[in-house]
Order: structure tokens, then sequence, then C-alpha cells
């Protein structure tokens, strides 16, 4: 499907408003939203990402963000696989190490076929490669390629996969990590289903064992010893945690705009008027939106710094995320409070919002490294 010339942020918008209308229903029975990744795939949205050289639309941190957030306020969980797929797909084009008839392919899947892409890094023993030790996923190298095995946790979007990016380790005396491109239907595969969170309930992030799975010599991607994997420089990071932070922006400006109806539509007997006129209400809802704009502006800011070449260092775009997110709990949680029992009710959309926008605190980068590195680049600053 090739990208529509239309503005893919308002095509987010219109497809989001459609999404909105199941969403309950998949979170409920945290069954997997197909039929939303048709729709994104015939409004050309699942190449937003992939280089124009591929017959992708090519689309920088800032529009990505833009659809994102757009997609966020119609289902978190579609957003959150789709925010996977924007991702890898940017983070391929800034590899210079994978082969690039890999790239070439992976991309154009996602061009011709709708083909999504995720990376598969956490692990019951390791957790979350981001904070260090090797992986139990190990590769072998056999006479006709690798055979690769491994347990990995919160594979977002499994079910759609086509392509696994799995974080392992070889098996040599002085292991190398790295990553080997797996096909998803590849024999050896096992998808466990035990995704039964609190949040993105319909994002399908179960668990995947790979059991002895063949994969090709050249599908070793990025292999390298430990000391050679560097940390993610400022382009990178950027692009690992901006969308994530629009991603849970929109849960909350989803969450707004319900309070906004409700608070419009509700008249109690004994007021004669909705509750949107008591100045109690307006003073909170100019609070929300005060929040709400603060995330807009460092979202937009640092990702148009990042689209001009200029992006803002690791630890900033690590607080950037971290205080996009704590605003957008907040808010949920201040509707929460404003709107008592229906707010709890899950009739109303807030209540999930409200265990959406909580799964922000899992995210890697997480809070607590956030603010050590943040600090130590502060001490760092002053000692050089």
């Amino acid at each position: 499907m090739k990208h529509s010339e239309n503005n893919p942020s308002e095509i987010a918008e219109a497809r989001a408003r459609e999404f909105a209308r199941h969403a309950a229903a998949h979170d409920r029975d945290g069954s997997f939203p197909f039929e939303n990744f048709d729709r994104l795939n015939t409004a050309g949205l699942v190449a937003l990402t992939v280089p124009r050289q591929y017959g992708g639309a090519g689309a920088g941190l800032f529009e990505t963000c833009a659809v994102v957030g757009a997609i966020a306020r119609g289902d978190a969980s579609t957003a959150l696989v789709l925010t996977m797929q924007y991702v890898a797909h940017a983070l391929l084009s800034l590899s210079p190490r994978w082969p690039h008839h890999l790239i070439e392919r992976v991309s154009r899947d996602a061009v011709t076929e709708g083909a999504f892409i995720n990376h598969l890094r956490v692990e019951p023993e390791l957790g979350t490669p981001a904070r260090g030790g090797l992986p139990t996923t190990v590769g072998t190298l056999q006479s006709g390629g690798w055979l690769v095995s491994g347990h990995k946790l919160y594979s977002t979007g499994i079910p759609l996969l086509s392509w696994l990016a799995v974080w392992g380790r070889t098996d040599e005396e002085n292991p190398r990590v790295g990553i080997w491109l797996v096909p998803a239907d590849a024999a050896g595969i096992q998808v466990v289903e035990s995704w039964d969170h609190l949040g993105m309930r319909a994002s399908a992030s179960h668990e995947v064992i790979l059991s002895a799975v063949q994969v090709p010599a050249d599908h070793a991607v990025d292999l390298r010893h430990p000391s050679q994997w560097p940390a993610p420089d400022p382009t990178e990071a950027a692009w690992l945690t901006l969308p994530i932070a629009a991603l849970y922006d929109g849960v909350a400006r989803a969450a707004r705009d319900w309070l906004i109806r409700y608070l419009t539509e509700r008249t109690p007997a004994n007021l004669g008027a909705p509750l949107s006129t008591l100045p109690r209400f307006q003073e909170a809802v100019g609070e929300i939106d005060g929040k709400l704009l603060t995330n807009q502006v460092l979202i937009r800011t640092a990702a148009e710094r990042a689209d001009w070449g200029k992006p803002p260092s690791v630890h900033e775009s690590g607080l950037i995320k971290l205080t996009v997110t704590t605003n957008a709990i907040d808010a949920v949680q201040r509707a929460m409070a404003l709107v008592g029992n229906p707010g709890l009710s899950r009739h109303n959309p807030l209540e999930r919002h409200y265990r959406d926008v909580l799964c922000s605190r899992v995210h890697t980068p997480q809070n607590d490294s956030i603010v050590l590195n943040a600090g130590r680049a502060a001490f760092e600053a002053i000692s050089n």
C-alpha cells in the first residue's frame, strides 16, 4: 500500500474515531484489534517511517509523534503496536550494520504487505536489557546458519508481526550479543498467550518461546561484544522516547475530552445547570489543559529539533518522557477525582484511560534510570 498524499495526522484522527468505538470491547476481553491494522494499512500509515527510497513515507519524528498521539486517543493498544513499528523502522534507517538487502526486504514488506516488525528483548531472567546483563536467548552457528533458542516476554503485537528482531547472545566462549532477524512464521516459534495486564490489554504483548529456530547466516544482523555496544546516541534516544511520550499524552487527551463532555452533559437536579458552569470544575480543567499544553510544547519542540539534526541530549529526551508521562498520569487522575464513581465504572472510557496511562511507568527508559542519568550528567558537566 503506497503512502497517501493526504495529511497523515488528519488520517490518523479519522481512524482513531473509528477505533474508539470498539476499544472498550477489545480491552474487556483482551482481544487483538486486527481490523484496526487493516484500516491503518489501507490508509497508508503502516509504512510511515519507512524511507521513501523503499516506497514509504519517510516521516520524521514530529509527524510520527503526531500520528501516534492521534491514534492513542482512539485506542492506546493499537497505538502501542504502531509505535513499535515506527520506531523499529526509524532505527533501521539509522543502523550502519544491518545488511542492506535485509533492510530493503523488511522495509518493502511494510510498504507492499503491511508487514510489522518489533524487537523482542525482555526475558524472564534478564528483565529489560537496558539495565545490563547477558540475555539467555542463544544463537548457535551451524553449517546451514543459526539455531536460535530463548524465551521472550512482552512481545507487543505478536499476532500481527511478520518479523522478529530477537535480542540474544552467541554460544561462543567470548559471547557476542545482538540481533537476529527471525521470520515470525519460522518453525520452532511458540506464542504463549499470557498477556493479562492492568492496561494496554489489547496489545497482545504475549510471551514467545523460540526452540532451535533456524535462521539464515546473514540474518544475524548485528552482533558485537558487549563492550562494543554503545549507549543510544541523541537521535536514537529521541526516537526511543518521544513517540512513547506522545502515546501517553494521547491517552490523557482522550480522558480530558471525555471529561469535558461529561461535565457539559451532567446536570444535577439540585444545581439545575451543567457541572461545567461551576468555577471548581472550570479551574480543574484549566489545570489539566496546562499540563497537556506543557506536554505538547515539549514533544513538538524536541521532535522538531531531532528532525533538524539537533536532537536533545540523551538525558534530556529521558526527562521529556518522564515529564510528559507524569503530566499525563496526573491529568487522568485529576479527571477521575473530579467525577467520582462514574470515572471508575467500566461503562465509561475514563476507567480504561486511567489503566492505560499508568503503563507509561514501565516503558524503557524507566523513571529511576532517567533521573539518575540526568543527575550524573549534571555533575559531569560541572567537572568538565
